[in-house]
């Protein structure tokens, strides 16, 4: 049987796994291209750009990669004091990551998208939007709802697959309830980063889709107000 916490958070994390895919849609179709959540890109981008291929820089993922740890180090320290302080600390982290993607959008207010050589103002929504991803990826290893990790879905796509007719893995095959929740973890990812894409195929200015992921983020932290009082 399932922790009771995995069934009240799994909305919560569906919808976060959604905003991903809005804030990378941001980043990689008009900031760099560059990841800000999905560090293991920007690990191979930058890699490709020491060598001189691909005509990738380097400064994009080296900046993404710096405010990334800087996001996750502060993110560690201050999740685990509120929680030593009795404080709601999944909802603050919620808000201090929607006021950081809200500071993203207010650098690159007015400023046309990118497709190479971002200028200073890209790299700074660039490095914002990664330390508020840093935030996140520590708040979902806090939380470790399974299939749901808020950020990546390659592990969530092998097991649906793996445990469905087609795969046959019985080890995996771990009921509706999870194949659901990996089938969702899969479909927010696409969702975000389709609607993300849309957007900013329809001319609409980047500022906006941030400041609509930070809508979204603070809109979870509200829902879940009348939330349990979580402990890790």
């Amino acid at each position: 049987m399932e922790p009771k916490t995995t069934s009240v958070l799994a909305p919560f994390m569906v919808v976060l796994t959604l905003t991903t895919g809005l804030v990378e849609a941001a980043s990689l179709l008009a900031l760099g291209p560059v990841f800000t959540a999905m560090q293991t890109g920007n690990v191979l981008f930058f890699a490709f750009g020491l060598a001189g291929e691909g005509g990738l820089s380097v400064v994009a993922p080296a900046t993404s990669l710096g405010a990334f740890i800087a996001g996750a180090v502060v993110g560690a320290r201050l999740e685990t004091r509120l929680e030593a302080d009795r404080r709601r600390w999944f909802i603050l982290s919620l808000v201090a990551e929607a006021a950081l993607v809200g500071a993203a959008a207010v650098a690159v207010w007015g400023v046309p998208a990118v497709h190479r050589a971002p200028t200073g103002r890209h790299l700074a929504a660039v490095g914002v939007l990664s330390a508020a991803m840093g935030i996140r990826n520590v708040t979902s290893l806090r939380l470790q709802v399974p299939d749901l990790p808020t950020t990546l879905v390659t592990r969530a796509m092998t097991a649906l697959l793996a445990g469905s007719l087609l795969g046959r893995d019985s080890f995996l095959a771990r009921g509706t309830a999870a194949t659901a929740r990996r089938a969702a973890s899969v479909g927010a990812m696409f969702a975000g980063g389709l609607a993300g894409a849309l957007w900013l195929h329809a001319g609409l200015p980047v500022a906006g889709l941030l400041l609509l992921a930070a809508g979204t983020l603070l809109a979870v932290a509200a829902a879940f107000v009348p939330g349990p009082h979580l402990h890790t």
